[in-house]
């Protein structure tokens, strides 16, 4: 199965994570809109939705740049009509838009807190809720949220209790979704990495240049969310998955090819947070 001729609708998608898996979309010819924030440059980060735009048209797709906030329901809504008139459909939403804060409860501002919650869950929850009125007509829907699995170690719990809990209630989000819509056709998944990567998130937030040397690239999640949104919907939903779990039931045995800086060998690489 291939993504030619499929439309996705993403949320973000400027820059990171996000974009990877636009441009391995756009490779096989896929449609992608993106409803994101940034219209202009920012002093700090590379990269806007326009210029996502072109480098998914230079990869091989075409693409509709929307400059909306997930937060708010009339671009949700207007970005789900929008990429339907443009393409004539949805066959995939990404909840790819997330916020992240690993203070500690006492620490974290109450304004962080409510945006991570907006974000990450209401987002994630309003634009797949939006689109399932289309997704019902597609021949193959999916929705893929990039979130982890739910464990429930109090490791986890109470390491940054507020980011803990807008994660988590993606993935809350996309199992009832999963479970709501299973009738219809429509299947929901999140995908998750074993070890960090090299984003800007990485970069800026969470470990600067040491961090994102032990890191993988974009790529990783990019190559194993394609093989996500090309298999089944009615027989492959209700998931949490990990991105090296998905390449290896694909046949992928290497994946020095993703290291942030080649050479680094897979035990040096830096695990990410919720997977024990």
């Amino acid at each position: 199965m291939s993504l030619a001729g499929k439309t996705i609708l993403m949320s973000g998608g400027s820059r990171g994570i996000g974009l990877a898996i636009a441009l391995r979309a756009a490779a096989d010819g896929a449609n992608i809109a993106m409803l994101a924030k940034t219209d202009s440059p920012h002093p700090k980060l590379e990269g806007t939705v326009h210029t996502a735009a072109d480098a998914i048209r230079a990869a091989g797709g075409q693409a509709l740049p929307i400059v909306g906030d997930v937060r708010d329901d009339d671009d949700v809504t207007g970005a789900v009509f929008k990429t339907q008139g443009e393409f004539g459909g949805i066959d995939i939403v990404i909840n790819n838009a997330s916020v992240i804060d690993l203070s500690r409860s006492t620490d974290l501002a109450a304004k962080k807190y409510d945006l991570m919650q907006d974000v990450n869950v209401r987002g994630t929850f309003m634009l797949s809720r939006a689109a399932v009125p289309v997704l019902r007509e597609a021949e193959n829907p999916h929705i893929l949220s990039l979130s982890p699995p739910l464990n429930l170690s109090p490791k986890w719990l109470g390491a940054h209790t507020g980011y803990t809990l807008a994660k988590y209630g993606m993935t809350m989000a996309t199992l009832g979704l999963a479970a709501e819509f299973a009738d219809a056709g429509i299947a929901a998944n999140t995908l998750w990495p074993r070890t960090t990567i090299a984003t800007a998130a990485v970069q800026n937030v969470l470990g600067g240049d040491r961090l994102m040397a032990v890191s993988r690239t974009p790529e990783i999640y990019a190559d194993a969310a394609y093989e996500v949104l090309t298999k089944p919907a009615r027989e492959y939903t209700g998931q949490t998955l990990i991105v090296e779990d998905v390449l290896s039931d694909a046949g992928v045995t290497d994946f020095s090819k993703y290291a942030a800086v080649p050479g680094t060998p897979d035990d040096r690489l830096f695990p990410d947070i919720f997977l024990d």
